[in-house]
C-alpha cells in the first residue's frame, strides 16, 4: 500500500519470517528486515522474497529498540517519502487488511500517531503459556497509553519523539508511547485484527524469564517517566515490591512475635487470585482460561521482583543492563 513502510526485527525465525515477510511483501511500499545474529539463513531469506535485510553490528549491545531505529532510518533512506511505518515482531504475520484499515484510522484522525489492533497466538492451544499470552493481547479498545511492539506509526512523529530508547532492553514501546503523549500525540486501539504472533513456549523457565523482563521493564520504566502526571507503570512496579518482598518478607520475620498469626497475610495471595479469575469470569473467559491466568497474575510477582532487581542493582553498579531473553 502507497504510503506504508514496514521494518522487523528478528533472529532465527525460520519459517516465522517467510511467514511474516509473505503476509507483507506487495502490501507496502518497503519492507525492512533487521537481523541480529542468524545462524539460519533469515537475512538471505528475507532478500530472496524481496525486502531490504539489514544486519546489526553485533559488537554494539543488541537491543529491540536499536533494532527498530536502524531499520526505521534505513526504511527512509529508500523511501523518505512514507507516511506511516508498521514495526511488527519477525515471529509475527500481519492479518490481511490491518495495513489499510490502520493506515485510514491514522488518516482520518490527525492527532492519533500510533494504531494498534488484536494480536492474537497462532497456536494458542499449544501449550498453557502460549494461552497465557493470547488472554494477555487481549486488551481494552479505544484510547490507550501506550501500544506493543507491532503497531502502525505515523512517521513524523517516531521522527518527533527522536524514535525508540536504545539503551531499553524491554518496555521500550510504552516509553516511546509516554515521549509521544508528552508532545501531543494519542494512541488507540481499533477493534480489529491486526497480527498472528507464535509465543512457542513450552518450558516454565520461558514463562519465567518472560515474567522477570516484565519487572524489569516496569522498574525501568517508572524510573524514567515515574514522577506526575504520568506515573509511568509506578503502579505496576510498587505492586512487584509488595506481592513480591513485602508481604512475604513482613509475615515470615513477624511469626515469631505474633506467635504466626502474621502468616495469615499470605492468604493475600489466593484472595487476589480469586479477585483476578472472578474479573475474567465476567469478562467471559472459560474458568479453564481464567484460573492458570489470575495465577500468573500472582505468580509473576515473584520473577518480577527478579527482574526489579535486576535492574536496580546494575543502575547502583553502574552497569549496563543485559538482555532477557525468553526464546
Amino acid at each position: 500500500m502507497t504510503g506504508i513502510g514496514v521494518v522487523a526485527i528478528g533472529r532465527n525465525e525460520g519459517d516465522r519470517l517467510r511467514q511474516w515477510l509473505s503476509s507483507v511483501i506487495g502490501r507496502a511500499t518497503q519492507v525492512v528486515y533487521v537481523d541480529s545474529g542468524s545462524t539460519d539463513g533469515s537475512v538471505e531469506l528475507a532478500r530472496s522474497l524481496g525486502a531490504e535485510a539489514i544486519a546489526l553490528d553485533l559488537s554494539i549491545p543488541f537491543t529491540a529498540a536499536r533494532a527498530r531505529n536502524a531499520g526505521f532510518a534505513r526504511l527512509l533512506q529508500l523511501s523518505p517519502q512514507l507516511e506511516f511505518v508498521q514495526f511488527v515482531d519477525g515471529d509475527c504475520e500481519v492479518v490481511a487488511g490491518w495495513l489499510e484499515q490502520a493506515a485510514q484510522a491514522l488518516r482520518d484522525h490527525a492527532d492519533w500517531a500510533v494504531v494498534c489492533g488484536r494480536r492474537r497466538e497462532r497456536f494458542p492451544d499449544a501449550t498453557l503459556y502460549n494461552r497465557l499470552c493470547d488472554i494477555e493481547w487481549n486488551t481494552p479498545v479505544g484510547e490507550a497509553k501506550a501500544c506493543g511492539g507491532d503497531a502502525l506509526m505515523r512517521v513524523a512523529a517516531v521522527q518527533q519523539a527522536n524514535g525508540y530508547n536504545p539503551a531499553l532492553i524491554a518496555g521500550e514501546e510504552p516509553e516511546l508511547c509516554v515521549r509521544l503523549r508528552q508532545q501531543g500525540w494519542k494512541i488507540f486501539r481499533l477493534e480489529a485484527e491486526m497480527t498472528l504472533h507464535d509465543a512457542n513456549m513450552t518450558r516454565f523457565s520461558q514463562w519465567w524469564k518472560r515474567s522477570k523482563r516484565a519487572g524489569h521493564a516496569y522498574a525501568e520504566g517508572s524510573w524514567l517517566h515515574g514522577a506526575p502526571p504520568e506515573h509511568h507503570w509506578v503502579k505496576e512496579t510498587r505492586s512487584i515490591w509488595l506481592w513480591g518482598l513485602g508481604i512475604p518478607l513482613v509475615a515470615i520475620a513477624t511469626a515469631p512475635f505474633t506467635k504466626g498469626l502474621s502468616l495469615l497475610l499470605l492468604l493475600g495471595y489466593p484472595i487476589m487470585a480469586y479477585r483476578i479469575y472472578r474479573y475474567f469470569k465476567q469478562q467471559g473467559y472459560k474458568g479453564s482460561d481464567a484460573l492458570p491466568y489470575a495465577l500468573s497474575c500472582v505468580l509473576g510477582k515473584f520473577p518480577g521482583l527478579a527482574g526489579v532487581l535486576q535492574f536496580h542493582t546494575n543502575r547502583l553498579l553502574g552497569r549496563r543492563n543485559a538482555l532477557i531473553e525468553y526464546k
